[in-house]
């Protein structure tokens, strides 16, 4: 494989490039009107305008990309996530123009990316499963008494998607009707797919994945996990691995049950098992991301493997080259996400010019980035800016990492959840490790961060003028 193209964007595109430059792989980029100037296009050594600012003109057209593929004699196409990643047309596209898609083949992708069919599946491999309903429903009133069977609260969810787009929470038999309609609408609009499924909602649940590898030759390893439970609006804004509550026994177990899911389809490359774990670390089959996930940085660093390098070398058909005894987890990581959004007015999304932005350095810090100071923030892609990562010998550690990163990291111009992130670091919930997937409807409140901005603005007031005094003082004082 000796040139690759990036069907994406933003830090994702800049993380593979970076990659298959190291790899001595040639990388093409495509990119839109609005990314004209962006980090991936410079970085690229080819790269080809695909269309208008909006990605159904540009990133989502699945035909054009090949098409510059081809043109450009590319050997492999790497999705990164979102946009194409997990679509089963542009997988089956590839394979049909003779160019390597990075990733599973379109069954796998097929399979797993209706959350109905993955159950059915996966089903035959006593993979511990939600209670629920294990098809499609319409039936408002057959639904109804269903979800009576199985007790309220429970949890609708669009069977075609993901990132909490027609998922509901109906905590009582009154507002079943509304919520169901609601989901349906919703699934529609964002997959196309009204299909919703029913189970039951587990309250307080923690969010573990399990990073697996496959490769062509039947071999599969786990990587261990990821604790992604801080979310707000049903996705992730603060990861790390390990998480503070697997047992290693535990851990085993979740690791096995991912390795039989990935068996499940015959799956090939880099992919996620998501799990629900209860308060009693029951734990329970969720879905299965057929690409790289974002937070794959975290897991990177307590293994010290390269997963992108690993995608390629999969996909030129080499074997694995470490067993699972081979694996072990050494350290700690922490992830933020740096999202164009106001963490003070319900995360809603902030757009504008970036007159600042400097991104911190040192020991244990990582930023995965894909914009730069005097660029626009475009209102037409997902609001992720950047990644924020840190590394420690332990969790103290790469928490206190994350602090003084936090503080080195300054953007001017727009908002940010840096902000957010730095009260999660510091909240007593997450430093002890006591939180849950509920951690923002809990303990986070905007006012609370306004106020702390009041306190600090008050104290460098305070310290700036009993400065000046003094150095008034000083000036006045004679020869």
């Amino acid at each position: 494989m000796k040139k690759i193209l990036v069907a994406n964007r933003g830090e994702i595109a800049v993380r593979i490039m970076e990659t298959a430059q190291k790899m001595g792989i040639k990388t093409v980029a495509v990119y839109s009107t609005a990314d004209r100037m962006a980090p991936h296009v410079k970085m690229a050594d080819e790269a080809v305008c695909i269309g208008e600012a909006p990605s159904n003109q540009s990133y989502l057209l699945g035909d054009k990309i090949i098409e510059v593929a081809k043109s450009l004699n590319v050997d492999g196409i790497h999705p990164g996530y979102g946009f194409l990643s997990e679509n089963v047309s542009f997988a089956l596209a590839c394979e049909k123009n003779g160019i390597t898609f990075i990733g599973p083949n379109s069954h796998a992708i097929e399979i797993m990316g209706s959350k109905l069919a993955a159950k059915e599946t996966v089903k035959a491999y006593n993979i511990p499963m939600v209670p629920g309903l294990d098809q499609a429903i319409t039936d408002i009133e057959k639904a109804k008494a269903i979800s009576k069977e199985i007790g309220f609260p429970i949890l609708i969810k669009a069977s075609a998607g993901g990132g909490g787009k027609g998922m509901r929470v109906v905590e009582k038999e009154e507002d079943f009707e509304t919520q169901m309609h609601r989901a349906i609408s919703e699934a529609t609009n964002a997959f196309g797919d009204g299909s919703v499924f029913i189970e039951k909602y587990i309250g307080s649940p923690r969010h573990i994945e399990i990073q697996i590898l496959a490769d062509k030759h039947g071999n599969i390893v786990h990587l261990f996990e990821r604790e992604c439970s801080i979310q707000r609006r049903h996705q992730k804004v603060v990861e790390e691995a390990p998480s503070t509550v697997l047992t290693p026994e535990i851990r085993k177990q979740m690791g096995e049950a991912a390795v039989k899911v990935a068996a499940s389809c015959d799956y090939v490359g880099a992919g996620t098992v998501e799990f629900l774990l209860d308060e009693n670390k029951n734990f329970y089959f969720l879905e299965m991301n057929t690409r790289l996930q974002v937070e794959h940085p975290v897991t990177e660093l307590i293994t010290g493997l390269d997963l992108v390098e690993m995608q390629i070398n999969i996909a030129r058909g080499e074997k694995l080259p470490f067993t699972q005894d081979d694996l072990k987890i050494q350290g700690h990581a922490v992830e933020l996400r740096i999202y164009a959004e106001d963490p003070l007015n319900d995360f809603l999304p902030s757009v504008g010019n970036l007159k600042v932005y400097k991104l911190p350095k040192g020991p244990g810090i990582r930023v995965d980035n894909g914009i730069e100071e005097g660029m626009d923030v475009p209102i037409y892609y997902d609001p992720m800016l950047a990644k924020l990562i840190t590394f420690g010998k332990t969790r103290e550690e790469a928490i206190e990492t994350m602090l003084t990163a936090i503080h080195d990291y300054k953007v001017k111009g727009i908002e940010t959840t840096l902000p957010f992130g730095k009260f999660v670091m510091e909240h007593d919930a997450f430093r002890d490790g006591h939180f849950d997937t509920n951690f923002v409807k809990k303990y986070y409140n905007g006012e609370l961060i306004k106020e702390e901005y009041k306190d600090e603005a008050q104290v460098a007031a305070y310290i700036a003028l009993k400065q000046y005094l003094e150095d008034q003082k000083s000036l006045r004082l004679p020869n």
